[in-house]
């Protein structure tokens, strides 16, 4: 068996205590989400750790990649930041989204999906650090969140939603004592 004395274990604990501590004032600015819509996964990571995973995720019932526009049922790629929580949401906790990203916009401007105008609305709200217009061409609405009364039996057998990333309430819980407004998603 082995033994430590006291005073080495008091020195180990008070240095574990600081070291915790440390990690803990930094760690909600390290805080981050990737969603790897092909795995139907979401991992909660802290850096390049990862604290937490949500299998059996729920995405839009047309896959993921580049929304096109409002009601095509994608999940788009990207990457985003939670730009409001709602916890009275009929889908029980809502973590909004600050889609359309300047990238989505962009792209949307090339293709022409959107016109200069709704262009120069979502780059000036992300630049005044806002939630970017909701209804234009390109949808809005989009985020993470829990079933409400959904059913559960229909999530666990296939993606459902508009294009939103759907939990189950229990995770969508635990989900919400890990992130904040501001926090990175990462959907690929």
């Amino acid at each position: 068996m082995f033994f430590i004395p006291c005073k080495t274990q008091m020195i180990i604990s008070i240095i574990l205590a600081i070291f915790i501590m440390s990690v803990s004032v930094h760690a909600e600015d390290d805080i981050w989400v990737l969603i790897d819509t092909k795995k139907q996964l979401l991992e909660v990571k802290l850096a390049d750790i990862t604290l937490v995973k949500f299998s059996n995720i729920s995405i839009g019932r047309n896959g993921s990649g580049f929304k096109r526009k409002r009601g095509d049922d994608i999940t788009p790629q990207g990457r985003y930041k939670i730009a409001w929580i709602n916890r009275k949401s009929r889908y029980h906790v809502f973590f909004g989204f600050n889609y359309p990203s300047r990238e989505n916009a962009r792209q949307a401007l090339d293709k022409g999906l959107i016109d200069k105008k709704s262009y120069s609305k979502i780059i000036k709200a992300h630049k005044s650090n806002q939630v970017p217009p909701q209804n234009t061409p390109l949808g809005g609405m989009i985020g993470i969140h829990g079933l409400g009364r959904g059913d559960k039996k229909i999530h666990e057998m296939l993606n459902w939603t508009h294009g939103c990333i759907a939990l189950t309430d229990e995770q969508i819980n635990n989900l919400d004592t890990l992130i904040k407004k501001n926090t990175t998603v990462i959907v690929e």
